[in-house]
Order: structure tokens, then sequence, then C-alpha cells
């Protein structure tokens, strides 16, 4: 990892130090995991996000044991889902994800969705923190009102809600809820997965072109300088590296509010609010899709 590609990190309310920049695996097929983590952290990613329900994190575990990085050198990430918020189920499952992880601990668990009895999950994973099985701990796709009320009534406060967050989207509510209660706030979908024309956009490339980059790195780029952690997925290796060599330039004031402008204040790819959505993903979840 040379210079330009160094991952500056940010401090979590617990003290735990978290890269910016890290490679998502969600939709990376099972039998590739392996090889694009391994090519990940050749890259110079230090962070990986996966999930139980992605069904790659053994994948995962099989390139971090390959990779000859020392342990504490990678940040490891990944989230319990609905289907074992339930009973003893919770905590089982978090002893299942460390094995298949091959790990002895992760860095950070989160609550995957903000359905079922995901207060039982929360406290398998506070129980797992107290054990020292996880980093950190926190949620996903929670909506500000959910947040507080976890963040009222848990023992542990989350250190991060990792939430749909990109330049069509950019959760500026939200945010403020979550700099309120001391939540980071981590990005998926950081490039919109490519919806509404992103990787041509005209602001986007603009602001890219002016710095000598592309506009997925300008989109990046005005993620994490606001301090939003970000995890961008590709499986080809060229754009992994055009995703991570984000930290050497700084978007300027101009490129900042042009880009500001482009927030339509509405998800692009999954509105946890809307009924029939919900209608939806929680017959997935029930039927065994999900």
């Amino acid at each position: 990892m040379n210079a330009n590609t160094a991952i500056p990190n940010i401090a979590l309310n617990n003290g735990v130090d978290m890269p910016l920049l890290g490679y998502g695996v969600f939709q990376v097929e099972p039998a590739k995991a392996e090889a694009c983590v391994a090519n990940a952290l050749e890259a110079g990613y230090r962070m990986i996000d996966t999930a139980q329900a992605y069904g790659n994190e053994e994948g995962v575990g099989k390139a971090l044991a390959s990779s000859g990085l020392a342990r504490e050198d990678i940040f490891v990430v990944t989230k319990m889902w609905v289907s074992n918020f339930k009973g003893a189920e919770a905590a089982a499952s978090i002893d299942a994800s460390l094995e298949r992880l091959g790990l002895d601990y992760v860095d950070l668990m989160l609550i995957h969705q903000p359905y079922s009895d995901y207060y039982n999950g929360y406290r398998a994973l506070e129980q797992a923190y107290a054990e020292g099985k996880i980093r950190a701990i926190g949620v996903s796709n929670f909506s500000p009102s959910r947040l507080m009320d976890i963040a009222a009534f848990a023992d542990v406060v989350p250190a991060v809600n990792q939430i749909e967050t990109h330049a069509f989207w950019q959760q500026r509510p939200a945010r403020e809820v979550m700099d309120r209660l001391g939540v980071a706030h981590m990005s998926w979908g950081p490039l919109a997965e490519g919806a509404n024309g992103f990787f041509a956009n005209p602001v986007l490339a603009a602001a890219g072109a002016k710095h000598g980059k592309t506009a997925a790195q300008a989109g990046l780029r005005y993620l994490v300088q606001r301090g939003v952690v970000a995890i961008p997925k590709s499986v080809r290796r060229e754009r992994m590296e055009e995703n991570l060599a984000i930290f050497d330039f700084e978007l300027d004031a101009e490129d900042l509010a042009a880009i500001g402008t482009l927030d339509a204040n509405k998800p692009l790819i999954a509105n946890h609010e809307d009924p029939d959505f919900n209608e939806w993903f929680i017959e997935a979840i029930s039927s065994g899709q999900w």
C-alpha cells in the first residue's frame, strides 16, 4: 500500500479505530469471495464488510487466513441476519459467523435489519462484546427514530449505523441524529449501485475531472471527506484500486456545494419506510428467500 492509498481511521464511540474506506462483498458470489477479498487486501484495503445473509463469510475467512497480514491490521465487519434474532439462535449465530470467518473475534458486528426481535439480537451482540468476541457493535438500516430508541434503552450505544448513503441520498437528517448520539455514519451503496446514471453524472464527473479523478472517485471522496465510512464493491481489481485512490486529493468548497445539490433526500435502492417495500421484504424473510 503506497502513500496515496493510505486509509485514515475514525474513532468509534468506544475508542476503537475504524478505517474510513473498506471493501464490501454484498452480492459477491460465495465461490468468488475468497479471490475478490484476496485482491482487495493486496490492493491495500484493510476493512472487509460481509454479513451472514451474504453467504460468503467462509470465503472471506479463507482470504484473511491466506493474506499474510496480521489479524490486528484487518478490520472485519459482519452482520446478524433477521432469521437469527430470536432466542438462543442469536448468540449461536455469532459463534457460527466467527467459525465461518476462522476468527476469534470480529471488529464490528451489526444488527442487519430493524425487523423481528432485533432487541434480542442486539442483547446477544452486547454479551459477545462483553466477552471480547466483538470489538464494537452497531446496527444497519435503522431510521433515526429506531436508532434513538435502541440507543436510549440498550446497555451499549451502537457504535455504527450502516445505511444507504450516496450523492443522491446524503442522509443529512439521519446524520444529525447520529452525530447527536455519537454513532458513526457508515454507507452501504456509496456508488448508488450505478443507479440514476451515477458514473456519468455531470456534476460528479466535473468535480472529479478538476482533480484528475473519475465521477466515482468524486462521489466516494464526497462521503469520506464528510466523515462517512464507505464500503464500495467491485469484482474487478482495477476498480478496486480506483475506489481506493481517493486520499490523494480533496474536494474544494465549490465541489462540495455542487455535489450537495444532487441530494434528492430519498432512497434509490431500498426504502425501509415504504409499507409496500416492508411487506415484500417481510414476506421474503418469512419464506426463506432472504
